[in-house]
């Protein structure tokens, strides 16, 4: 029997000043009572309750004990009970990793709906990159990424849940494209490569590295090139005339739409690719990660 069960039983016996009535309440025998208090006796080489034919009364060092485990086993008590009431509001909390473009453009929505529904729960939101997401959850700091796919991710231990594919393109303004193809406004991929400024993000970039991978497989070396460390720069920086940028499609819908922006094409488009939530695969998640993952399935099919 461990410490912690023989201070519980000996806190008993005091709160019912009898060994028969806690042995009623603990639902064990007199004799383990008995043995167990005299147990904890021998610990601390001190008597800490004197025996009557009636019950018990505490010695001063079993009143010092007592006043103790009176303070720590009522902490306890309050615990429990807010653990129980987080329980019924849905409260608690969950910490995410994502990079600043994902946040932006796809959890928003997600965290909005789920903020709605689970209004006393805590979320604290990392944006970083995927990298540093993904060693986040392996370190357990964060329970839960929105990433896109990598060769970093599915060499790691967790768990990917994805929630929609994304398609990489090259983007730039009506005039920078007019003013590459000369009078005729005709280009090629080739001409775009050769005369072309390309905005790309950083290397260390997850989309920076999938285009890259692409690029290579096609012989394709862009001489010019601007990087900038978000896809919002990258957008505006296109929008203004600076070059051709490497951005997630889905993203630019509104500036193709109103003619802002136009696609290029450079060659063979590069595939799509997929992002979604990820999460160690050990562990039991949290009632507040549940939650979330729960709505993620049921809106998996969100544009």
């Amino acid at each position: 029997m461990n410490q912690l069960n023989l201070y519980h039983i000996f806190y008993t016996v005091a709160q019912c000043g009898n060994i028969s009535a806690a042995a009623k309440k603990l639902y064990i025998s007199q004799p383990a009572v008995s043995k167990s208090i005299s147990r904890l006796e021998e610990s601390f080489a001190s008597p800490l309750l004197i025996r009557f034919s009636r019950g018990v009364t505490l010695t001063e060092n079993g009143r010092l004990l007592y006043q103790q485990l009176e303070t720590a086993f009522q902490a306890i008590r309050q615990g429990e009970e807010m653990i129980h009431k987080n329980d019924l509001l849905g409260a608690g909390s969950l910490s995410i990793g994502v990079s600043t473009t994902l946040c932006k453009y796809v959890l928003l929505p997600y965290l909005q709906d789920y903020i709605a529904g689970n209004p006393y729960v805590k979320v604290s939101l990392s944006c970083q990159s995927t990298y540093e997401t993904i060693t986040a959850l392996e370190n357990r700091t964060l329970e839960l990424g929105l990433v896109g796919e990598s060769e970093r991710l599915e060499s790691s231990h967790l768990t990917f849940l994805p929630i929609r594919e994304i398609h990489d393109i090259f983007v730039c303004s009506p005039d920078y494209l007019h003013k590459l193809g000369g009078p005729s406004g005709d280009y090629t991929s080739q001409m775009l490569l050769e005369q072309g400024t390309f905005l790309l993000l950083n290397k260390n970039n997850v989309t920076r590295q999938y285009m890259e991978k692409h690029m290579l497989l096609q012989n394709i070396t862009m001489e010019h090139q601007i990087e900038v460390t978000t896809m919002d720069l990258l957008i505006d920086f296109a929008r203004i005339g600076l070059g051709i940028a490497c951005v997630i499609g889905e993203f630019v819908q509104e500036e193709l739409k109103e003619g802002s922006l136009v696609e290029c094409s450079i060659r063979e488009p590069l595939p799509p690719r997929r992002i979604g939530f990820a999460y160690p695969k050990s562990g039991r998640p949290s009632a507040a990660m549940n939650a979330f993952l729960t709505q993620a399935t049921r809106n998996i099919s969100r544009p």
